[in-house]
């Protein structure tokens, strides 16, 4: 029996932040927009219009540096709060669509869209999708459509913005192999310098390697980027009725040492994990950090608080002295992830266990 062939969204709403601000103030439209903290208070940018863009700020980057590059940036301060009350809004149009959603963050979804497309085409729905959004929220979505997750991401970020991109269904190895190794999910910055180091330029020159090879290059994750690379992709979209957690984590171009870059970080990953828990109408009571170093050991750092919260606020703070109690001269940071577990739901009224604290260390 043929296999069902899986069709596969991914959502990524534009320069999300800023193109909120837009939203709430039409005369920020075409303008450079800097949602973040101010320079003076090194403060960094969360989010940057497509017009600051064009002066090479990116998120992450310290402010001070963005007003230099960009000295007619319009700086401001990030609203959280609004920006899941919207995020909920386009999530709502995503359930419309198919129950089979993982959101990755306040701004980001992978839709499987297999059965709703029994009625209509893969297109037609990523399409209506787009046009829902601009018309219900007013905002721009770039979308990416493909049989797996790793090809439908890539193509989201190819167009951006208001981007659609279709892979379609036998030529996914085609559609990669002329796209730098960089694209591909799982390959951050130092594989990539090794595989140039080794004339592996493309995704289609890393596709031809031997299985044994990948082996020694990645380790156990050898298997799944060599599969990726050929554009076989089973990984199902992992839906979270069920999950004993909701975090948010992200690995940075470059290892990151600057504390007002990796707030900023926190700052983020903590509005996605509140967003999260919002909207699934949860709580909870223990906050973590995950944090990995530039030499690639990994550790968890968490606390159980009094009461269970789904406040951005209360995240962030908590998520930050975890981390700030880590850094120290000399230390980089590649990944950073919030996550948020012990879930109550929404008018739960259980007695809160007492506060504890739990660590463990994992070197990978």
């Amino acid at each position: 029996m043929t296999p069902q062939i899986r069709h596969i969204i991914h959502a990524d709403l534009d320069a999300f932040y800023a193109a909120v601000e837009a939203l709430d103030n039409p005369e920020l439209r075409g303008l450079p927009v800097l949602v973040g903290g101010r320079p003076e208070g090194r403060g960094v940018v969360a989010t940057a219009s497509y017009e600051a863009r064009k002066f090479g700020v990116h998120s992450a980057m310290p402010m001070a540096t963005a007003v230099r590059q960009c000295p007619d940036g319009i700086i401001i301060r990030p609203r959280f709060d609004r920006y899941r009350e919207v995020s909920a809004q386009v999530m709502h149009i995503f359930r419309d669509v198919t129950d089979v959603i993982q959101p990755v963050s306040l701004d980001e979804a992978y839709l499987d869209v297999t059965a709703a497309s029994e009625d209509r085409s893969p297109i037609a729905i990523a399409i209506d999708i787009k046009e829902r959004i601009a018309a219900e929220v007013g905002l721009t979505i770039s979308v990416g459509l493909g049989t797996g997750k790793c090809v439908a991401k890539i193509a989201s970020d190819l167009q951006k913005p208001d981007g659609l991109v279709v892979v379609p269904v036998g030529q996914e190895a085609e559609f990669l192999a002329p796209l730098a190794v960089s694209k591909l999910v799982g390959v951050g910055p130092k594989s990539v310098a090794r595989l140039n180091a080794d004339g592996v330029h493309t995704i289609g020159q890393l596709a031809e390697m031997p299985d044994a090879w990948f082996s020694r290059q990645f380790g156990k994750r050898g298997a799944s980027i060599s599969d990726h690379a050929r554009g076989i992709d089973h990984d199902p979209v992992q839906t979270t009725r069920e999950a004993k957690s909701i975090s948010s984590e992200t690995t940075f171009p470059d290892d990151l040492a600057d504390p007002s870059e990796l707030r900023a970080v926190v700052e983020r990953l903590s509005g996605s994990v509140a967003g999260s828990l919002a909207r699934k109408g949860l709580s909870g009571r223990t906050v973590t950090t995950k944090m990995r170093l530039s030499d690639f050991t990994t550790f968890t750092r968490q606390t159980t608080l009094g009461h269970p919260t789904n406040d951005t606020d209360a995240i962030i703070a908590t998520a930050w002295t975890l981390l700030e109690r880590e850094l120290e001269p000399g230390r980089a940071f590649r990944l950073l992830g919030v996550g948020v577990s012990g879930f109550t739901a929404e008018g739960d009224d259980e007695t809160p266990p007492t506060p504890a604290v739990e660590q463990r260390r994992l070197n990978l």
